[in-house]
């Protein structure tokens, strides 16, 4: 194990599970390991689920589960869309899903969607059902990929990092598709670069919401809106 962590494979990879919050998940070659600033935006959608009591919520690029999996533990009356388009990934978060005990497995619909078409979001969910919606898509600009570190750069499948030239490839269209598939007065969080916080607030006025708010991780930087 020592040896291969002093290639720089992730510790994740190596163990075979990474944690995320209240969770122990799987994870391995050809899914993206979740990070611990991710739970900053889960604080928040747990926060957010308290005061607007949703019956649905949403992972948009599901991934591992990670969100999904941790919304579905602590909101025992959510029903929870994890939707995902890498058939790698599917094979990481049905096993996850699968883990959980059967009433939280049952709450969970893993679906093979690609979430920048509005239409296939729209048919996997539902126009206007949504409640609670979280994200934590591809939005890596591609030029940055050499600052990355090796664990990141050289593992995590670069579909679940990179978000096209600019960041926004995936984002973009998406907020567009979760404009379609939430109810009126529903929270919506979705991750960003620190360097396209106003890029992303500026989408989602463009489509719609009304009270976009920027929103740091515990290191004071941008993190999602």
């Amino acid at each position: 194990a020592l040896t291969r962590r002093c290639t720089r494979e992730p510790l994740q990879h190596i163990i075979g599970h990474a944690w995320f919050g209240p969770l122990e998940l799987a994870v391995g070659p050809g899914v993206f390991v979740p990070r611990p600033e991710t739970e900053a935006l889960l604080e928040w959608a747990l926060a957010q689920a308290q005061r607007t009591s949703p019956a649905v919520a949403v992972d948009l690029c599901s991934g591992s589960g990670a969100l999904a999996i941790a919304l579905a533990h602590e909101l025992p009356n959510v029903r929870v869309h994890a939707l995902e388009v890498s058939d790698e990934a599917l094979v990481w978060l049905r096993r996850n899903v699968s883990a959980q005990p059967a009433d939280i497995a049952g709450r969970i619909i893993v679906q093979q969607v690609d979430v920048t078409d509005r239409d296939a979001v729209v048919a996997a969910v539902g126009a206007s059902t949504a409640g609670l919606i979280v994200s934590n898509p591809p939005y890596i600009p591609a030029g940055a990929a050499g600052g990355l570190d090796p664990e990141v750069r050289e593992h995590d499948p670069p579909a679940a990092l990179f978000g096209g030239s600019d960041g926004m490839s995936v984002i973009e269209p998406m907020a567009v598709a979760i404009a379609a598939i939430t109810r009126p007065s529903a929270p919506v969080a979705i991750e960003h670069d620190d360097t396209t916080g106003d890029r992303v607030a500026a989408v989602l006025h463009a489509t719609g919401f009304d009270d976009v708010v920027g929103r740091t991780d515990l290191a004071g930087r941008p993190r999602f809106v």
